[in-house]
């Protein structure tokens, strides 16, 4: 291995081993992503909300779908009856909108039929906008603290203040006739409406706001998840579909999982690469299979001429030699200088001493022993000479 090489990887190596002995001394920095994953420990993931699950829906069997909600409650609704083969509620959890178009429109036929649909988010589908006659804005007001409070069956006003995770929407305009607001969130004295349920149908659609009060900082934090037990006090206690993508266990489906996700590792895992990358173009600059000598191809036309020359010539055939020499002379006088060789005539040679500037004596005595040897059936190896010297005087 190249010298230079060598030390380019020792340093790389001190380079990586340095990078970690200094990371792993630091505190590892908190992530407030939003990701709402029922495998996510951050502060807004459901973790804790997912473990807890059977203990906050106390009776109720939960039915945990990855799959869009148009593609598992169409299968399910039996035409000749009209109606669902499943009842119950279905709840999703997240930062913004993950429902598509036709799954928005497949949620509002669900709760048509007597179902619930509950949903938290910061913003909802279109779909639902304009068939539940809603709208959602932002606060101009701006703090970060907001207090939030649920209006439940008991007159509770207990208000929980939310710093973390908290968000500036909430309910801008609603159908009086068929909605009902359920909780707020204050901004001092500020009240905006966050949490509301929509008649529709013969079911209902219960809309809230602030997803972060369903995540693992916030059912940690004090008694934060009175508030989120609150919200969930207004589903109907029967079955639970909970519908988020992460139930696909997408979570722990990479090797490098991980390591991509500690930081110090996934530097030296970038910093490896590189100095393979490195390593590899250096050594391919200094090393290089050796290119085989390839031998010319020969030319064995010459070598084909004489074996048939001397066929011809141990046979005794020389009158087959001669006419061979004949024909190719004429061919070379027909492509070379583009001359009619049908008649050998007085005209031919006088374009052929022209073109060639031979001695019209010269082509005259070839053409003479030419029109001799042509239909002459019997030759001897004088014969063979002397048209053969005749011929190569015409030779450029």
């Amino acid at each position: 291995m190249n010298r230079k090489v060598t030390i380019y990887i020792i340093f790389l190596v001190l380079v990586l081993g340095l990078l970690i002995v200094i990371d792993s001394g630091r505190p590892k920095p908190i992530d407030w992503t939003p990701s709402y994953s029922v495998t996510d420990k951050r502060p807004l993931g459901l973790y804790i909300f997912d473990k807890e699950s059977k203990n906050i829906f106390k009776g109720q069997p939960i039915k945990k779908i990855s799959t869009t909600p148009y593609e598992y409650f169409d299968p399910k609704y039996d035409y000749e009856k009209k109606s669902y083969n499943v009842s119950g509620t279905f709840m999703h959890i997240a930062e913004e909108s993950e429902i598509d178009n036709e799954s928005a429109k497949e949620l509002l036929y669900f709760a048509e039929h007597g179902n619930t649909v509950f949903l938290s988010m910061k913003t909802f589908p279109p779909a639902l906008l304009d068939s539940l006659k809603f709208e959602t804005g932002d606060s101009f007001f701006y703090k970060d603290t907001i207090s939030l409070s649920v209006d439940n069956k008991n007159t509770d006003t207990e208000k929980y203040k939310l710093v973390e995770g908290r968000g500036i929407q909430y309910f801008t305009s609603i159908d009086t006739l068929n909605t009902i607001v359920l909780g707020h969130q204050w901004i001092d004295t500020i009240q905006q409406a966050n949490y509301i349920k929509v008649r529709y149908g013969m079911g209902s659609f219960l809309l809230h706001t602030q997803p972060a009060a369903f995540s693992n900082f916030h059912l940690l934090k004090g008694n934060h998840y009175q508030y989120t037990e609150k919200l969930v006090s207004f589903m109907p206690k029967n079955t639970l579909f909970w519908y988020a993508r992460h139930f696909t266990g997408e979570a722990s489906g990479s090797p490098l999982r991980y390591i991509l996700q500690n930081k110090a590792l996934r530097w030296s895992l970038y910093l490896g690469l590189i100095g393979i990358i490195i390593f590899i173009i250096f050594n391919a600059k200094r090393k290089q299979r050796i290119i085989p000598e390839m031998a010319p191809v020969k030319n064995t036309t010459v070598d084909f001429t004489k074996t048939i020359g001397n066929l011809y010539y141990q046979e005794k055939n020389h009158h087959t030699i001669i006419e061979k020499k004949i024909i190719y002379f004429l061919e070379h006088i027909r492509n070379e200088y583009l001359i009619d060789t049908y008649d050998l005539d007085d005209t031919f040679v006088e374009k052929l001493h022209l073109k060639t500037g031979k001695p019209i004596a010269h082509i005259q005595h070839a053409i003479r022993l030419i029109k001799k040897y042509r239909y002459q059936f019997e030759s001897t190896e004088e014969d063979v000479i002397e048209i053969n010297k005749a011929i190569e005087k015409l030779r450029l």
